[in-house]
């Protein structure tokens, strides 16, 4: 078997690149779902991040909007949340949750969380080890370079490790969010469950991330057993 069609591929690869897809067609459909479903405030997703934000005493802390998609966050660099439109400017469930969430990170830079210091911390060495990794692994193994294949290996180790990093960090802002949504009175209680709905779908892309790191792992721990 070539190196894009081995055993390892069909055994590990393949699966995890399904349960991703599967993943991501959770978040499109929930959030989906949810942004045509309103709270029974009339707050925005913008309104909210700043509302809580004030709570936490962090009014430092900017709420902007951002271009795209899904594509909100927390920029532990510039210290500012960054809402799309679809959030920034609604009051559906999925706005608001999401809002919330990224809040929940900002809190966390704030307070010292020590999983999302660690992260931010191999973020270099993931985006290498996401790029350099494999090319330098199919090197090795088309010149029957046994260091190269280690180096690869090694090198994609970070990027396996960010995306593990990544899960307590993603599921303890989602804890944030739903309580500080509850405690705050800014959802009801069925609404609740709508928001937690979002944010565990979106969680699951990032369990699928780690399976799919740890799959190829695996996969080039296979071919180098083979190769030794």
């Amino acid at each position: 078997m070539s190196y894009f069609m081995d055993s390892g591929y069909i055994l590990f690869v393949l699966p995890a690149m399904i349960f991703a897809f599967y993943a991501q067609h959770k978040v499109t459909s929930a959030y989906a779902r949810y942004s045509k479903k309103f709270a029974s405030g009339s707050m925005t997703g913008e309104e909210v991040a700043r509302n809580l934000l004030k709570e936490a005493r962090m009014e430092h802390v900017p709420v902007e909007l951002t271009q795209g998609h899904l594509t909100d966050h927390y920029d532990p660099r510039a210290k500012v949340v960054r809402l799309s439109t679809g959030v920034y400017r609604t009051n559906s469930l999925a706005a608001i949750g999401i809002a919330a969430h990224e809040v929940g990170h900002a809190i966390q830079h704030d307070t010292g969380y020590a999983a999302l210091g660690i992260r931010n911390a191999i973020i270099p060495l993931a985006s290498i080890g996401s790029k350099v990794a494999i090319p330098l692994f199919l090197i090795g193994l088309i010149f029957s370079g046994g260091f190269l294949m280690d180096l690869g290996i090694a090198i994609f180790f970070f990027a396996v490790l960010f995306q593990a990093i990544t899960l307590p960090v993603e599921f303890n802002a989602s804890s944030r969010a739903l309580a500080l949504l509850e405690g705050g009175g800014y959802l009801q209680k069925e609404e609740l469950k709508g928001a937690g709905e979002v944010l565990n779908a979106a969680a699951l892309t990032y369990v699928a991330g780690l399976a799919v790191a740890m799959a190829q792992l695996f996969r080039l721990l296979m071919i180098r057993g083979r190769n030794n």
